[in-house]
């Protein structure tokens, strides 16, 4: 049944109404508190002096696509065999580098090169939004304004330590930026320095990138004596249930063996003393696979089991092409 509101409510709604500021009021409380953070005047003026209100930016985050893709239309669509190719002459083209991070960090050179490849197609898609305006917008928004204010706040602080100049300062619709596609407090934690220029490039400097990615793959936990996993079949009377990434319920490979899980090919796992979790992406009929703790690596940088399974799909294709082309491919 339908009531009117009362006089006071009324006021109360239309008080809340009134109560967000407009753009511009919002960016100058932005920076008072960037002030009262510490961050300098002259930096501040500088950093938001063109900074405008993109509803680009507000749309997007509000309509991100539910993908109903099969992984292996993803896959399609992600690796495609012209990536393949380019992942492979992009390995060859920065093998010494590559290989000198991969020996610093711990880390498989096919590795970073799929994720550099997943993330901005080799650095060909950075995203042309300017940081600063992206991030304001989106904590003025209001839906995620904790989040998105501090990464605005990271954002100035990678602007006050010198590491790009604001002209070059873009990135995604949500700040996500340079060839490694870092959130500003990414960049913060796990941007890497590689070669000793006093700037953590991430937008121009590939050692720098991939440096970075290494540097995060190995911080979160990564294992170069391991590879990510293999893809497995399963029995008719296979309980699904055991599958999924909670931790309790990896199993050894000796377990899955004798659950009745097997190679792709049919043949035996492999006999190593190796826990790994059974991963579902789509259901039963579709791919299967036995992921290792690398796996579960790639799920700090991204929770999607698609993406993922992209990664190492890519680096597979990788070192495949690489072996039958008489390439060195150090580690797992």
């Amino acid at each position: 049944m339908f009531r009117p509101l009362s006089a006071a409510l009324l006021l109360f709604c239309s008080l809340g109404a009134i109560a967000k500021p407009d753009f511009d009021q919002y960016v100058q409380n932005i920076k008072a508190e960037a002030l009262q953070q510490g961050f300098s005047q002259a930096l501040v003026d500088q950093a938001f002096a063109d900074v405008e209100f993109y509803e680009r930016a507000v749309s997007s985050d509000k309509n991100q696509p539910e993908f109903k893709l099969t992984l292996d239309k993803y896959l399609a669509s992600r690796v495609p065999d012209w990536k393949v190719k380019q992942a492979v002459e992009k390995y060859k083209e920065n093998k010494e580098v590559l290989e000198a991070v991969g020996r610093k960090f711990g880390v498989q050179p096919r590795f970073i090169v799929a994720l550099w490849g997943n993330e901005s197609n080799f650095g060909r898609i950075q995203g042309k939004f300017p940081v600063i305006s992206a991030l304001t917008t989106l904590a003025y928004e209001g839906r995620r304004e904790a989040l998105f204010k501090r990464q605005l706040f990271a954002a100035l602080t990678i602007l006050q330590e010198g590491h790009i100049d604001k002209s070059g300062f873009v990135g995604s619709w949500a700040g996500a930026m340079g060839q490694s596609q870092f959130m500003p407090s990414s960049f913060l934690a796990y941007a890497y320095d590689f070669d000793g220029d006093g700037k953590k490039d991430i937008w121009s400097n590939q050692a720098d990138v991939f440096a970075s990615i290494a540097n995060y793959l190995k911080t979160v936990g990564w294992d170069d004596s391991q590879t990510w996993g293999r893809q497995v079949t399963i029995p008719a009377d296979f309980d699904t249930k055991l599958s999924g990434l909670d931790k309790d319920k990896m199993k050894s490979l000796s377990e899955w063996q004798a659950l009745g899980v097997r190679r792709y090919d049919g043949s035996d796992l492999p006999a190593r003393n190796l826990r790994a979790s059974l991963v579902m992406p789509d259901d039963a009929k579709g791919r299967i696979y036995l992921v290792y703790d690398n796996f579960h690596t790639l799920m700090n940088w991204n929770r999607s089991t698609y993406f993922g399974s992209a990664v190492g799909y890519l680096s597979d294709r990788i070192k495949a092409e690489l072996r039958d082309n008489d390439v060195s491919a150090p580690g797992q």
